[in-house]
């Protein structure tokens, strides 16, 4: 049995729908499909009923879903705890890092809050791959926007996480000649805001869904980096929802423009995660730091 069979049967049993989560798996839809029967004839019974309408457990799948979940939680603290005990990581720090905060945020909180930490390792993702990442144990810490009215992003007995700055997304656009926003948000009848969206992969895509839907907007481009939905915005290609780090520079020098009042900005924490269990002595003593 293969632990990342396990992996595809959570994704799966989450999605409902193979072509979903087999981009979830960063796999091709085929060789997804293997991999589930695969693990459907290991353990010796059919785990999911396949139909036209989609995919639905059956009763030993949600045996299976019952425990699966802690079963692969626990082999990832178990080799993280290990190669902590063994110091086979302790000569670096791995941080994942949501690719709006990598090159915004994080060069110099760090600087400030860690000098002395020593070798540091970036992971630059969007948020569902930096969340594998966590869940995998593949990075101690990760940094990441968090809207404090929704679902905490991780279990908070698991990945225990601390405020460290504070953040606002707003939307944005291009000016036209008199200086006034292009498209004002959320668009009116007979006006469609053209709105340069988040992919269902993105973290900051996720918190503006949750909060706001645009009452006349058409999807004119769609990408998980908010870096590249800036550079449409400000080729006035449409309206991006883009948290202050990004933006501000963009705003200072009139490339962009906010597009609704001080009222429709979303108030967002920038929290740090930690991974469970126990981690090496130089994360250990930093996470002291923050959390103490």
């Amino acid at each position: 049995m293969e632990l990342v069979w396990l992996e595809d049967f959570l994704a799966l049993a989450e999605a409902l729908n193979f072509s979903r989560a087999a981009e979830a798996r960063h796999v091709t839809q085929p060789a997804f499909s293997r991999r589930v029967r695969a693990f459907e004839t290991w353990i010796g019974a059919e785990l999911f009923e396949r139909g036209p309408r989609g995919v639905a457990l059956t009763r030993a799948g949600q045996h299976v879903l019952a425990h699966a979940g802690e079963i692969t939680r626990r082999i990832y603290d178990l080799r993280r705890e290990v190669r902590a005990v063994s110091g086979r990581e302790a000569h670096a720090v791995r941080f994942c890092c949501t690719h709006a905060l990598s090159f915004t945020f994080f060069p110099g909180w760090v600087r400030a809050q860690a000098p002395g930490l020593g070798s540091i390792r970036l992971i630059s993702d969007n948020m569902a791959a930096c969340e594998q990442v966590m869940r995998r144990g593949d990075a101690e810490f990760l940094l990441c926007h968090h809207d404090p009215e929704l679902a905490e992003l991780f279990e908070a007995n698991r990945f225990p996480s601390v405020v460290v700055g504070l953040d606002r997304i707003v939307p944005v656009c291009a000016p036209d000649a008199s200086g006034a926003p292009r498209w004002r948000w959320p668009g009116r009848w007979g006006a469609p805001i053209r709105l340069l969206s988040y992919s269902e992969q993105s973290g900051i895509g996720r918190i503006v869904a949750a909060r706001w839907t645009g009452r006349e907007a058409e999807i004119a481009f769609t990408s998980h980096l908010g870096a590249t939905l800036m550079s449409m915005a400000c080729a006035g290609e449409g309206l991006a929802w883009l948290p202050m780090a990004l933006a501000e520079e963009a705003l200072a020098d009139g490339r962009l423009v906010t597009a609704a009042g001080d009222e429709a900005a979303i108030k967002v924490e920038i929290r740090l995660f930690r991974g469970s269990g126990r981690l090496g002595p130089a994360a250990e003593a930093f996470w002291a730091g923050l959390s103490g």
